[in-house]
């Protein structure tokens, strides 16, 4: 027993070593650090060299990985900036997704899969990645320009709208139910869980945070660590009331990280709790569950399913810029400039890898449509960074490339 528990011990402590090394060795060449995380579980576990394994211990850790991860990208969105954005973002949001969902749902009508599968690939093909096209727009300098402003929108509403479906899709999952009157009530379940989680963290959590602040003050027990903890019970909380309603766990844990920016916490305290929870998601818990990711994902596509693979990725990145694109036609942005926020949108990065393993945990897909999936999300986030600097250096040339503040003159 105990020289298990050393090879367990030894096991995760290279899982979090090269993680961290391949992790590094990504970003300093300016891609996200989930694809080297990525590669270090593809070159040392079970598809290559075997030198990493699954076990228990790093099941448990990736999937409350994947929980922080959640709460984490929850507050980075502003709520309140969801019914603010311009009309421009929510085009490029509703374009973005639709375009890529349909057409990824046929794509798994043509080469006959289930009509879960097929939700399934029409999510991965709608999502996006909000955290990757931040860091390219703070690289090339240009978070001051419409572009940027729009991208930034489209891509946080496209990211809300995906978590909502994938909740649709997940309870149509759990019941089985094709007839109208199922559909109903599993999307009914997920309405009524947005909407109370809606009510509770927008109206209550504020207040409830406040008084216990103030019985915390009154009792001389305030600390930063005590209100983390209480922060990661609420997110629990959340994630319990989802799986009540047949619904994922990360859902509870996005719509918790959503609440937490708002709770009107002392500015002290709120930042050390999102310092926390970045460094654990970000720092430990996700590299641990991209690293294992990769342990499910199997080389053979490049030789047996290379066909299917090319079909899949050659969609993905089509139908985000193609969507993105067409539906900034009828607004006041240039054709360039929509085309430069397709590119942006490109990029899937960590929601679609996210809703892929669960739908391979939940046996929805296998191991084949999993590897394609991932890889798509990999592939198209590889070419979101040079993509993008080549539009914006084509907007600054051709003149198109408008600040933020002539943008809102031209509005006046």
């Amino acid at each position: 027993m105990v020289e298990a528990a050393g090879i367990d011990l030894l096991n995760l402590l290279l899982v979090i070593t090269l993680a961290w090394i391949f992790g590094t060795l990504v970003e300093r060449i300016g891609y996200p650090a989930l694809m080297g995380e990525i590669l270090a579980g593809i070159l040392f576990g079970p598809a290559l060299l075997g030198l990493l394994h699954p076990s228990e211990t790093l099941d448990i850790f990736a999937e409350f990985g994947v929980f922080l991860l959640m709460i984490y990208v929850g507050m980075e969105v502003d709520i309140h900036d969801l019914f603010e954005l311009g009309p421009q973002s929510l085009m490029v949001a509703f374009g973005g997704f639709a375009v890529p969902f349909a057409l990824g749902y046929l794509v798994g009508g043509v080469i006959g899969v289930t009509v879960e599968q097929a939700l399934f690939i029409g999510i991965a093909m709608a999502a996006t990645s909000l955290a990757t096209k931040s860091r390219i727009l703070v690289d090339l300098d240009v978070l001051d320009t419409r572009v940027a402003g729009v991208l930034l929108g489209g891509a946080l509403l496209s990211d809300v709208g995906v978590m909502v479906v994938f909740t649709g899709v997940m309870g149509f999952v759990e019941t089985g139910d094709l007839t109208l009157l199922g559909i109903g009530l599993v999307a009914g379940e997920a309405l009524l869980y947005f909407v109370a989680a809606l009510v509770f963290g927008d109206r209550f959590l504020p207040y409830i945070w406040t008084q216990l602040e103030d019985w915390m003050e009154r009792h001389e027990y305030v600390d930063k660590t005590s209100a983390f903890t209480v922060a990661l019970v609420v997110a629990l909380v959340f994630a319990f009331f989802a799986a009540v309603v047949d619904l994922h766990m990360i859902i509870g844990g996005f719509i918790a990280g959503l609440f937490l920016r708002q709770a009107q916490l002392d500015p002290d305290i709120y930042n050390h709790m999102y310092d926390v929870m970045y460094d654990l998601a970000m720092g430990l818990f996700a590299p641990i569950f991209f690293v294992t990711v990769a342990f499910e994902l199997t080389l053979n596509v490049f030789t047996e399913s290379l066909g299917l693979l090319v079909l899949i990725v050659v969609t993905a990145f089509v139908s985000k810029i193609l969507g993105s694109w067409l539906f900034t036609v009828p607004t006041k942005l240039s054709s360039r400039e929509g085309l430069v926020i397709g590119f942006g949108m490109n990029g899937r990065g960590t929601v679609e890898i996210v809703i892929v393993s669960i739908a391979l945990s939940a046996g929805v897909i296998g191991q084949e449509l999993f590897s394609i999936l991932v890889f798509t999300a990999i592939f198209t986030t590889a070419l979101v960074p040079p993509t993008v600097k080549w539009g914006i250096d084509w907007l600054r040339q051709s003149g198109d490339l408008v600040l933020m503040r002539d943008a809102e003159f031209e509005g006046d």
